[in-house]
């Protein structure tokens, strides 16, 4: 299980995130924009640099929707190996089988 406060930090990310993502996207827009004039594209950059730092979504983390974990996340599912491996086995995860031979 992961430490509480690193899955608090990042629920506190996806909740910036989500707040400034219309704001990015504008400037985003403004910056790859090419008939945008330099003085516009550098209003644009100091725009991202007064924003929260972790507001970005690269800076989000996948975690497992059960034990926290961030290695080994599956993305499909939603679950890190462990959990994936524990609920195949239980046949709680439809469509999957884990192999034996």
């Amino acid at each position: 299980m992961a430490k509480k406060s690193q899955i608090n930090r990042d629920n506190r990310r996806l909740q910036l995130i989500a707040k400034y993502a219309e704001r990015r996207a504008v400037l985003r827009k403004i910056l790859k924009d090419p008939n945008a004039t330099i003085d516009e594209k550098l209003e644009a950059q100091v725009g991202f640099a007064k924003l929260p730092r972790n507001s970005c979504s690269t800076r989000k983390n996948n975690r497992c929707a059960i034990s926290g974990r961030s290695k080994a996340y599956y993305n499909k599912f939603g679950v890190s190996r462990i959990a994936l491996r524990e609920l195949a086995l239980r046949g709680q995860l439809p469509g999957v089988r884990k192999s034996s031979w």
